[in-house]
């Protein structure tokens, strides 16, 4: 897919544009072969600057040629609402070429770019184009502190099905959660060195508010990076804790089977005693002797039964 966007000066509305103009913001969102060639011949960038972006385990990083500057940056997208690790991470690169467009190039379609080309964001102008990158790096932070929160939820949800569980189900879904987290941490910290290179060196011409606003984004991508690694040390003591229920709920439910096992093999033995083909005496010939039988059996096993209580065997 790809779609061209531009406004004009000091105009906040954002415009559909038919094709490339001096200005205006390029979005290629999984684009085909043929659309990678038509914006390369018209911007005047090799088609690898844009193809190398399109791989999904591509780091975070800056790569500078010629008329271009290529930022790659690690965003969060929602894989599949069907499992527990449904959240992970994937490539967005911006490309400011010669200064006259702005290229984003992604796999996935991400809902918080829908927010620039929506016009919805303060301040957000196709030509102004370091503060369009530091503006995507802003809107990032903001969705992830927004899916450390729907994780925080998830993992809140799966903590009340897990006092009573045995199995390792849950301890499976809390392991997936915290794959995300490390995903999440990893792709962060090289979000961060990608901010810190953007706000050393004079990679990009930046004007003072854009310093200021470079400068929040920094800011908010260490806060992302705080939040992740204070979920993942929460994970860790949770998946440690509720090891450790599940293995005591375990334990519980053994000594409950083994104190029953005791209680119902009483009339089991009394019976077999008392089935043995020998003499049983006055046992053997009153009218009763089944009835007597059933009563000591139960009487015994009642007081076993007791006991075994009394001592929380049962």
């Amino acid at each position: 897919m790809m779609k061209i966007y531009k406004n004009d000066l000091d105009d906040s509305v954002v415009h559909v544009c038919s094709q490339i103009e001096d200005d205006s913001w390029v979005r290629l969102v999984n684009p085909t072969d043929k659309e990678i060639e038509e914006v390369s011949s018209k911007v005047g960038i090799p088609t690898t600057l844009i193809s190398q972006v399109l791989v999904e385990k591509e780091l975070p990083r800056i790569k500078q040629i010629p008329g271009a500057v290529l930022v790659v940056m690690d965003v969060p997208y929602m894989k599949d609402k069907s499992i527990k690790n449904k959240y992970i991470t994937c490539p967005l690169g911006i490309i400011i070429c010669d200064n006259l467009h702005v290229i984003t190039v992604s796999l996935q379609e991400h809902a918080f770019m829908d927010e620039f080309a929506k016009g919805n964001v303060e301040t957000f102008f196709t030509y102004k184009k370091s503060r369009f990158l530091i503006q995507i790096f802003l809107k990032a932070s903001e969705v992830y502190l927004s899916t450390l929160s729907l994780i925080d939820e998830d993992i809140q949800k799966m903590e009340k099905n897990t006092y009573y569980s045995t199995n390792n189900r849950v301890l499976i879904n809390f392991l997936n959660m915290q794959k995300t987290l490390v995903y999440f941490l990893t792709s962060l910290q090289a979000n961060s060195h990608v901010l810190e290179r953007l706000y050393t060196d004079e990679i990009l011409t930046m004007y003072d508010e854009d310093k200021v606003l470079l400068g929040d984004a920094v800011i908010e991508n260490k806060q992302c990076i705080e939040t992740s690694i204070v979920f993942r040390d929460i994970l860790d003591s949770t998946m440690d804790t509720y090891g450790s229920i599940i293995s005591n709920n375990l334990n519980v439910i053994m000594k409950f089977l083994a104190g029953i096992t005791i209680v119902f093999s009483i009339p089991t033995m009394i019976s077999s005693f008392l089935g043995m083909n020998v003499p049983l005496g006055v046992i053997g010939q009153s009218d009763y002797s089944f009835l007597v039988v059933c009563i000591v059996s139960f009487l015994v096993s009642f007081v076993i039964a007791c006991w075994l209580k009394k001592r929380n065997m049962l």
